[in-house]
């Protein structure tokens, strides 16, 4: 009982550790969760999507990372739905950084899947993300999302 009270007493005082907050943030995104995504991260960070089609900036504040998660309701009800599957969590050397794998799932309209694979290499600071850099495939996952055509679009609009 004293044993539990106190854990309960020293939890706000306990960081996460990196993996733990990585599972918070992707489960965060599939799950839809994007008010509570931000706090995962420090007030100055560095987000970087290499990947990102079109390019995007890095995201270098709690601010930006709000921003980025902000989703209009209606384009948040035509996502289909998602999961996390395949996770896997590399430590490092270095215990503030991880490189993880995993891939979204979506499970489209007629009940087909289709995957996303990803890889996060994240610097977690006292239970905050300070740099992550996330590598997604844009193809697959405009393409798992239904919205391809937007891509192509902003793709066009780059090029003229």
């Amino acid at each position: 009982m004293i044993v539990s009270c106190l854990c309960v007493l020293l939890g706000g005082l306990v960081s996460l550790s990196p993996r733990e907050v990585f599972l918070r943030l992707v489960h965060g995104v599939a799950d839809g969760n994007s008010s509570e995504l931000p706090d995962l991260y420090g007030e100055v960070t560095d987000v970087r999507h290499p990947m990102a089609t079109p390019e995007s900036e890095p995201l270098t504040s709690r601010r930006a990372l709000r921003e980025h998660f902000t989703v209009p309701p209606e384009v948040q009800e035509s996502v289909p739905k998602r999961s996390v599957v395949d996770v896997v969590v590399h430590e490092t050397a270095d215990p503030e950084v991880i490189v993880a794998e995993f891939a979204y799932e979506f499970t489209l309209p007629d009940d087909s899947r289709s995957k996303v694979p990803c890889v996060f290499v994240m610097r977690v600071r006292d239970g905050q993300i300070i740099e992550s850099r996330d590598y997604i495939d844009p193809i697959r996952t405009y393409t798992a999302r239904g919205d391809l055509e937007r891509l192509l679009a902003a793709l066009r609009k780059g090029v003229s």
